[in-house]
């Protein structure tokens, strides 16, 4: 499985919007075949950086960056960008989430 994580500095004034300005792609992506989950969140600590967490099966990341929607992200998304996107990308063992084994509820 790919496992990406991506912090994406949005530009102040689009801030409280990002969650529709990315939409689209997020639509899009969830839609792959590929794809196990694709889910953004705002940062406590910089109210302006989205994180994006994302994976893919082991085929799936290559079709997802050459899509049409990937395409088009890549010109839509930088007029709201402060900066380039930080990115870690890597292609794990396993399929999906486990469970944490240094915390156990029940």
């Amino acid at each position: 499985m790919y496992f990406i994580v991506v912090k994406f500095p949005v530009k102040p004034e689009f801030a409280d919007q990002w969650p529709e300005i990315s939409r689209p792609f997020t639509e899009a992506t969830l839609a792959e075949p590929g794809n196990k989950w694709f889910e953004w969140s705002r940062s406590v600590k910089d109210p302006n950086e989205y994180v994006l967490v994302e994976a893919f099966d082991d085929d799936g990341a290559g079709p997802h960056v050459n899509s049409a929607h990937f395409k088009q992200m890549q010109v839509d998304f930088p007029p709201y960008l402060s900066a380039t996107p930080k990115i870690v990308s890597r292609q794990v063992d396993g399929d999906d989430w486990d469970e944490m084994g240094e915390l156990k509820v029940g």
